[in-house]
């Protein structure tokens, strides 16, 4: 079996990210971002789906978060889909719900090739460490649209909003490590169309 890894440059006026990401890996990671929290779910989602991930990141963080983050999110998604390739002999499909103490995460995927995006989530602090809590959603969707996938995601338990930021991030990785995973009975796209 090929490696199947992927890796995307973006420089803009206003970041300059590098990422790559090998999807049979181990969770090994090294992601330097200059949010320490965004850092932190990175982590949390590349060692739970156990992806070899490398990010670095400069963004303007003087004016906020939004473009290092979004940007992120973009880059995530270009790798992914160069990681796959046309997909053949994945499941497709992955989901996972994840407990973090008080709290439950949904996470459903489908690597359609069709972007789309659902989410409920509803946090009552503004910032969590460096990152404004409204990013997460934009993150999530830069890269569902970026890898052309259909992401769910919703907080079934509320509770702490650390807490429920980490169950989303973990929970995406264990269902797109799902969703990733070589299915042996299966060596063509796994479609009634025939491709994806």
């Amino acid at each position: 079996m090929s490696e199947r890894m992927g890796s995307c440059v973006r420089k803009t006026k206003e970041t300059e990210i590098s990422l790559s990401i090998r999807l049979d890996g181990s969770g090994r990671n090294q992601i330097g971002t200059g949010i320490p929290f965004f850092d932190h779910m990175l982590n949390g989602f590349a060692r739970h789906g156990l992806f070899d991930l490398e990010v670095s990141a400069k963004g303007d963080l003087e004016v906020d978060c939004h473009h290092t983050v979004e940007d992120t999110g973009i880059v995530l998604g270009q790798a992914l889909a160069e990681a796959l390739g046309e997909k053949a002999g994945i499941k497709r499909y992955g989901s996972f719900i994840l407990p973090m103490d008080e709290t439950l995460a949904l996470c459903a995927i489908d690597l359609s090739g069709r972007p789309y995006f659902r989410y409920d989530a509803v946090f009552t602090a503004e910032r969590l460490g460096g990152l404004d809590t409204e990013m997460i959603r934009e993150f999530f969707y830069a890269v569902s649209y970026s890898a052309g996938m259909n992401l769910h995601l919703k907080i079934l338990e509320p509770g702490n909003n650390h807490h429920m930021a980490e169950a989303l991030f973990k929970a995406f990785g264990k269902a797109l490590d799902a969703a990733t995973m070589k299915e042996p009975r299966m060596s063509e796209v796994w479609s009634t169309k025939g491709s994806l």
